[in-house]
This record gives C-alpha cells, sequence and structure tokens, in this order.
C-alpha cells in the first residue's frame, strides 16, 4: 500500500520527532491539538492541525472515537500512535483497522497478547524463553497466595495489565504479603482498570536491559542491538545508553538473538522492544514487550545510523525490512537524559511554570528532541517529560563527558527540572564505572540530591543577562519616558 498522509495521534517530543521523519519522506502530515494545549513544536512542523475536544487534554487523546473520525475526516492513509496514550491500545488498533486507516505498529491482535503481562509471559515460557520463578493469578486465584510465598522472598507483585510501574510492589517480608496484594489489586483496578495480578521472584540490584526488534509481520525481524535503562526513579527510567556497560560480546548476542526470536515467534509487525531483568550473575530473563516505538530509541539511532521511524513507515507500507542484521551496526556510544519539569529534591514532585527563557544545547555529538517553545507554559495536564537531550561519542568515557557538558549548557528558566540531578548521576563514580542497577537512584539519594549552597539566584540572573533578547526589553526606554529628554519635576 502506498501511504501518503500520515496522522500523528500524539503530542509534545514524540510528535514533533515522528513528524520530522514524515515530512523528510515527502508524506503529508497533521498532528492533533486540544484548546488548553500549548502551541508545541509539532503544531509549527505538521501541515495540518486537527483541532480535538475533550474535558481534559488526556482524555481528548484517548477518544477513540474522535480520533478515528478525525482521521478519517482529513484523508489521513496511516495513524502514528507515538508512545503512551494509545499506542499499545488493541481497541484502538481494530477500530482503524476497521475503518480502513494503517495503523502504523503491529496488529491489534499481537498487542493485546503481548500487552497482557500474564499471557506475554506465557506465550514466551511455552516456547523455552526464559523467565523468573513466578506464580499468576489466574491460573488458580484461590490459591494465589500460598502459590505467592512458594516463590520465596524478595517477591515482586505486578498488575497484569500494568505499565510504567504503577502498581508494582516489592515484598521482602511474609507478615505484609497479603496487604501488598490487596494495595496492589486496588491500584491496578485504578490505574488500568485490571485488578489480575503476578508475582516474580525479585532479583537483587537487578539491571534493566532492552533490545530494540524491528519486523515484518511475516516472521522476519531484526534486532538493532541492546539498550541499558537501569537508571530509573520510581520504576521509571530518566538516563538510557547503549551499548550496555555490562554485557560481553557474547551476552549481547545472546540477549539480542533471544529478543528477535521472541519477536519472531509472535511474527511481529514494526518497531518493538522486549525487556529484560538481568542479573548479578549474568542470567536474565523476560520482562515484557513493549509494542510500540520506545521513548528511548535515539541512543539506538545513534550508534546504528538508522532513522527507526523511517522503518516503521517503511514496514507500514508494506515494503518489508530494509536492512539484514548483519547490515545492523553498533558504533560508538550513545546516552539520553530526560529533561523533566520536576524537583529531585522533593520526591520528584512535578513542576510547573512559565518558560522565560529556552537555551538548548547544539554541536557535534548533540541531539535534543524537545516538546517545548521558548515562552511557553508547563502544565499538570501531561507528563512532566518536557524532552530529551541525546549524545554519541566514541565511547562510553567520551559520551559521559559530552553529555555533562551538554546538560551543563542547558538553560530553562521560569521552570524547575532535574538538570541537575542527571548531572549528578553522571559524575558519580559508580556510574561512571558502570556499577549501577535499577536501585542505583534509590540507593545513592542523599548523595545525589544533597543540598549545597543556594546559587539558583545568581545563576537565573547570569542566565537572564547573557541573552540578548531580554536585556534589551529592559533596558528599552518606554516612547512616552525617552520623548520626555533630560526633563524632571
Amino acid at each position: 500500500m502506498t501511504i501518503s498522509k500520515l496522522l500523528v495521534a500524539n503530542r509534545g517530543e514524540i510528535a514533533a520527532r515522528v513528524l520530522r521523519t514524515a515530512k523528510a519522506r515527502g508524506l503529508a502530515t497533521a498532528v492533533f491539538r486540544h484548546v488548553a494545549e500549548q502551541e508545541g513544536p509539532a503544531h509549527l512542523i505538521a501541515d495540518e492541525v486537527v483541532m480535538i475536544e475533550g474535558p481534559t487534554p488526556v482524555a481528548a487523546y484517548l477518544d477513540i472515537p474522535q480520533i478515528v473520525e478525525a482521521a478519517k475526516g482529513i484523508g489521513a492513509d496511516a495513524v502514528h500512535p507515538g508512545y503512551g496514550f494509545l499506542s499499545e491500545n488493541a481497541g484502538f488498533v481494530a477500530a482503524l483497522e476497521k475503518a480502513g486507516v494503517t495503523f502504523v505498529g503491529p496488529t491489534s491482535e499481537v498487542i493485546d497478547l503481548m500487552g497482557d503481562k500474564v499471557r506475554a509471559r506465557a506465550f514466551v515460557e511455552e516456547r523455552g524463553f526464559p523467565v523468573a520463578p513466578s506464580a499468576i493469578e489466574d491460573d488458580d486465584p484461590a490459591s494465589f497466595v500460598e502459590r505467592a510465598r512458594a516463590v520465596g522472598y524478595p517477591l515482586l507483585i505486578k498488575p497484569s495489565a500494568g505499565g510504567g510501574g504503577k502498581g508494582m510492589r516489592v515484598v521482602r517480608e511474609d507478615s505484609t504479603l497479603e496487604t501488598e496484594i490487596e494495595t496492589a489489586r486496588r491500584e491496578g483496578e485504578r490505574y488500568f482498570g485490571d485488578g489480575r495480578l503476578f508475582v516474580e521472584r525479585y532479583i537483587e540490584r537487578p539491571r534493566h536491559i532492552e533490545v530494540q526488534v524491528m519486523g515484518d509481520g511475516q516472521g522476519n525481524v531484526v534486532h538493532f542491538w541492546e539498550r541499558e535503562c537501569s537508571i530509573q526513579r520510581r520504576f521509571q527510567k530518566i538516563i538510557e545508553e547503549t551499548p550496555s556497560p555490562a554485557l560481553t560480546p557474547e551476552q549481547r548476542d545472546e540477549i539480542c538473538e533471544t529478543a528477535a526470536g521472541i519477536a519472531r515467534a509472535v511474527k511481529y509487525r514494526g518497531a518493538g522492544t522486549v525487556e529484560f531483568i538481568y542479573a548479578q550473575d549474568g542470567a536474565f530473563y523476560f520482562l515484557e514487550m513493549n509494542t510500540r516505538l520506545q521513548v528511548e530509541h535515539p541512543v539506538t539511532e545513534m550508534v546504528t545510523g538508522f532513522d527507526l521511524v523511517a522503518e516503521q513507515l517503511r514496514v507500514a507500507a508494506g515494503k518489508g525490512l530494509s536492512a539484514a542484521q548483519a547490515d545492523i551496526p553498533q558504533t560508538g556510544h550513545s546516552i539520553e537524559l530526560r529533561i523533566c519539569a520536576e524537583d529531585a529534591t522533593v520526591d520528584f514532585r512535578p513542576a510547573v511554570g512559565d518558560i522565560l527563557l529556552l537555551d538548548e544545547p547544539t554541536g557535534p555529538g548533540v541531539r535534543v528532541d524537545s516538546g517545548i517553545l521558548d515562552g511557553g507554559k508547563v502544565t499538570t495536564d501531561f507528563d512532566p517529560m518536557l524532552s530529551k537531550l541525546i549524545v554519541h561519542g566514541q565511547d562510553r568515557a567520551q559520551a559521559i563527558a559530552l553529555a555533562r557538558q551538554a546538560v551543563q549548557d542547558y538553560v530553562i528558566l521560569g521552570v524547575t527540572t532535574n538538570t541537575g540531578y542527571l548531572d549528578a548521576i553522571l559524575a558519580h563514580p559508580d556510574f561512571a564505572s558502570g556499577d549501577i542497577s535499577t536501585g542505583f537512584l534509590a540507593e545513592q539519594s542523599e548523595t545525589l540530591t544533597a543540598p549545597g549552597e543556594d546559587v539558583s539566584d545568581l545563576l537565573m540572573a547570569a542566565a537572564a543577562l547573557s541573552d540578548e533578547r531580554l536585556v534589551s526589553e529592559v533596558m528599552q526606554i518606554p516612547e512616552m519616558y525617552r520623548k520626555m529628554g533630560g526633563w524632571r519635576n
């Protein structure tokens, strides 16, 4: 099939990033905007901006009938979901399929299977791929608590339909097991409308390693190597890199081929990510599969030279994979920092405010995927991530040095961000040596957020005075006073 017009059913930095590739490929483009939403880069890039309605901006972006009708109304051949919102909603994909609009991603059946942690886990285990010891509530709800105890402590409780770390609970003592199960069930029902649970052995000081895959829907799959995603706060990533400093070449090949094998088994179509828990002894276990493009996909693009959105569009148009596995390199080292509007010293509390000055870093090996504009407003309507800072160096040491310089040069005035916190992580000796785990930020919380001399006012003043536009406006004499000359009363 031919895709001539693409609707991006998303917003912020990912919408802008998808639109740039679509326009470079000669496609007509459209993107959504809610009346309460600030203008962003995506709205300036797209050929067409489609207004959507809803009691809240998020509700509008989750309104399947409205989005499908909008796609049909503007004559879009295809819809790219980005990540978040409806990107992994099988019902949305089925509605597009029924309307004759191509979804840039896997089929609704594959999303339904791999999006359910319990079913996905069973599917993977049945085909001989590694999974951690576990117990699934659906197998026998009456005996779930006893079977959970039999797995052994520490345990990790997860909602079956979960994602983003929501509803996950670590249990180390038997006395708290039943209480934590009930808490996890309530959170699963609240966040996902599904209280089903499963538990698995919690791996102490694990690493989170994921593999980027791309399939043509016919069983042909290639991988684009792995990403290390262990730097997380509250189960959510804030720094990602590739290659992983933990893996030997042999381990890298093994984990990447395992991911590709899982994707082949499900006849995966489009871009997806197979995630693994990696133990200190080198063992790894299937965690889940994200059936969409990941936030951290730019680091993969930096080391391979492939545009993953272009690959998605190619596969969606039925043209198949553009490269064989042997043609996909892994060159140098790349690191991504998620720039978020939040206060790391107050339990990562989301921040709001007007962006008074925005000066993003540039230069060789530096890329910024941004969802904000100078003069914009940061609200609580959406996720606090504002942009992504990505760097690429010849090796990990050079990439860390480049990332530190770039994040120090990143200026956002008017709203609190985590740039200083990210720099503190990069500067930590354990990060530099690669001795990290998913618990690293919690273990080093006092070190990374220790209060120092408060120079924020001085830094803001210096940054403001370095901006010629701001200085010019401040120093300009209003017309009525200028005409008065030197007259005084």
